[in-house]
């Protein structure tokens, strides 16, 4: 096997991910920590679903993560999609399984909050009176 270093990028609202993978003995690190100390069990349960699809390919690949900005979840998503990516470029047999379980494994999601309004700053974008009938 070739020495081939992977770089790849997920994102969600503010937080960006950036990910460098090469071969190795499957130990993902985010932040310079094992994946095992980010977040709750819950979201680290979630960000190793791409491990758990891609099952012997993982043992094969070290992913480093580095993750900024947003909160807790948008972290989370930014580096799953990181994860994801890294692993469909070390073998493009992945990305079916992936896409056919969950399309943002490979594929950021865009989608930002509604910024709020002049004039209703803290209510929020949307909010109005009450009205009533009588």
């Amino acid at each position: 096997m070739m020495k081939k270093i992977i770089q790849t990028v997920g994102k969600r609202k503010k937080a960006i991910a950036r990910s460098i993978a090469k071969p190795g003995n499957g130990i993902i690190k985010i932040n310079s920590r094992p994946i095992e100390e980010f977040g709750t069990k819950y979201i680290n349960m979630w960000i190793k679903e791409p491990l758990l699809l891609a099952g012997k390919i993982a043992n094969k690949i070290d992913i480093n993560v580095n993750v900024k900005g947003g909160g807790m979840w948008g972290q989370a998503s930014a580096v799953r999609t990181a994860i994801g990516q890294a692993l469909v470029k070390f073998d493009e047999k992945l990305r079916d399984k992936f896409v056919n379980y969950d399309r943002t494994l490979l594929i950021s999601d865009s989608r930002r909050t509604e910024p709020h309004k002049p004039s209703r700053s803290s209510a929020g974008p949307r909010r109005t009176k009450q009205q009533s009938k009588r």
